[in-house]
């Protein structure tokens, strides 16, 4: 398992095997700000919660995942007028060619879709990338990787922006491939990508097993190995629990009991591959990784209580039927 370089994002990964550009990269590359606080800390995941790796590439013949907003190249995303706090404004206008111009450098520089780009008031430009956010200069001469605060309105700008940019249609989810519980009268609904052999998944489950009236509908997303040749392996795992008579119960058994479930017959039809390829388009790295009714999303073994609070807002923020 590849482990995310602290401060820095996965996607950059390649930039530590590009000698002394790299050197000079990391030099440069420093945090806005360090922990100020458990308020402002809780919003940023942890590699002690959840795995973070590179997703494991879909074979070439893989069924392509629908698209999401900013995951393909075409027009920039819009900036904020103001930040989520409702704060002074966080964001300038950017002109057409800037933007433009800085997309192209951070393409060749740094690699990925940059899905927007935004002048921040101190002076710098916020990049979106790969789901990422970054902070450049008009050259892209030098790189911030790293949480901005806003230390007017105790405010942490990054994560902020963050969770507006990875919100995700709720409803275009292709729940058909993932494997359905329900508890109670199941009114509550939550989608969780996880993998069956990630331990702060096993741990997730077992928080949440008391989850009351709640529909769960888990994407298996076998991205720590993929050797099928091994039967405890993610992906035959997965596999298994796919093609078992009872998924809800054999993921249960699974996870919860840590029961060994009969590998799954070669003949048997599964969308691993297309969960591959939808966790990729989402930019899900880790797991477990959950997603609310209200497009927001997750990562890390989250605590029940918090699950439960994030649920009852995602249900408020619902528009009245």
């Amino acid at each position: 398992m590849k482990k995310r370089l602290q401060g820095y994002p996965p996607r950059f990964y390649p930039l530590r095997t590009r000698g002394l550009a790299t050197l000079l990269w990391l030099a440069l590359s420093v945090s806005f700000a360090g922990a100020t606080g458990a308020a402002l800390a809780a919003d940023a995941p942890t590699a002690t919660t959840n795995h973070i790796v590179t997703p494991v590439a879909p074979p070439p013949d893989a069924a392509p995942a629908a698209a999401l907003p900013g995951t393909e190249a075409g027009p920039l995303l819009p900036c904020p007028e103001h930040s989520a706090a409702g704060g002074p404004s966080a964001y300038a206008p950017v002109i057409a060619p800037v933007a433009a111009a800085i997309r192209e450098r951070v393409h060749k520089r740094v690699g990925g879709v940059v899905a927007s780009v935004c002048r921040m008031p101190f002076g710098l430009y916020e990049v979106a990338v790969d789901g990422e956010i970054i902070y450049v200069d008009e050259r892209v001469n030098f790189l911030i990787a790293g949480n901005a605060f806003d230390m007017r309105t105790q405010e942490n700008l990054t994560s902020a922006r963050r969770e507006e940019l990875l919100r995700v249609d709720f409803k275009a989810l292709p729940f058909d491939l993932a494997v359905k519980t329900v508890r109670g009268n199941g009114t509550r609904v939550l989608a969780v990508f996880e993998d069956p052999n990630c331990p702060y998944c096993k741990r997730f489950e077992k928080d949440i097993a008391t989850l009351t009236n709640t529909t769960i509908y888990t994407f298996l997303y076998p991205i720590l190995s993929r050797d099928q040749a091994n039967a405890d392996d993610s992906y035959p795992k997965s596999k298994a629990i796919w093609c078992a008579p009872d998924r809800s119960v054999a993921w249960s058994d699974l996870m919860l009991q840590g029961k060994h479930l009969v590998p799954a017959a070669d003949s048997c039809e599964h969308p691993l591959d297309k969960i591959l390829a939808l966790g990729q388009k989402m930019h899900i790295t880790g797991t477990p990784t959950l997603i609310f009714t209200d497009g927001r999303r997750a990562p890390g073994a989250v605590p029940l209580d918090r699950v439960e609070k994030m649920m009852a807002d995602a249900a408020a923020a619902a528009p009245a039927k």
